[in-house]
């Protein structure tokens, strides 16, 4: 079962392996990205952050996508990461209505973005992503911990 499924460049940090991790009673953080699928480095460095008592599955997002289609991942409560809008975006598509909404923790300042808050940085792009897809029935909100307020994306 996906208790969240969250954007956030950093992937697994402090935030995520702690505040996000202990708030949903997850047991499974569930790390989607085609870079760290196949880094080994980057997938030892995450293996340092994740807390003791999770399970930790790194994948690409093909590879995730079939995962959750299959009903393999239903046996756990995970904490979804994946590290940008077009990842979330294409595990958003197509994983069969699975994923309700998506939190925006973290993206990257950069050329041709605009700030949406101060740890949300999207191209024109990608917000249109995101309005597609709330079209579709998901929810697309900012929350940086539990404890904060969610905001809607505009």
């Amino acid at each position: 079962m996906i208790k969240l499924v969250r954007v956030d460049h950093r992937l697994l940090h402090g935030q995520v392996a702690v505040s996000w991790f202990n708030a949903l009673d997850a047991n499974t953080i569930f790390v989607v990205n085609d870079e760290v699928a196949k880094d080994e480095f980057r997938k030892d460095a995450i293996r340092l952050a994740k807390p003791s008592n999770a399970k930790l599955v790194m994948q690409s997002v093909d590879k995730a996508v079939t995962s959750i289609n299959s009903g393999i991942t239903d046996k756990y409560a995970m904490l979804v990461v994946v590290g940008n809008v077009a990842d979330a975006v294409r595990l958003i598509n197509g994983t069969n209505n699975a994923i309700k909404s998506l939190n925006l923790g973290g993206t990257r300042p950069g050329e041709n973005k605009k700030a949406y808050s101060a740890t949300i940085n999207l191209t024109d792009k990608e917000h249109e992503e995101l309005i597609a897809i709330e079209k579709q029935g998901v929810e697309v909100y900012i929350q940086q911990v539990p404890n904060d307020t969610k905001k809607k994306l505009d």
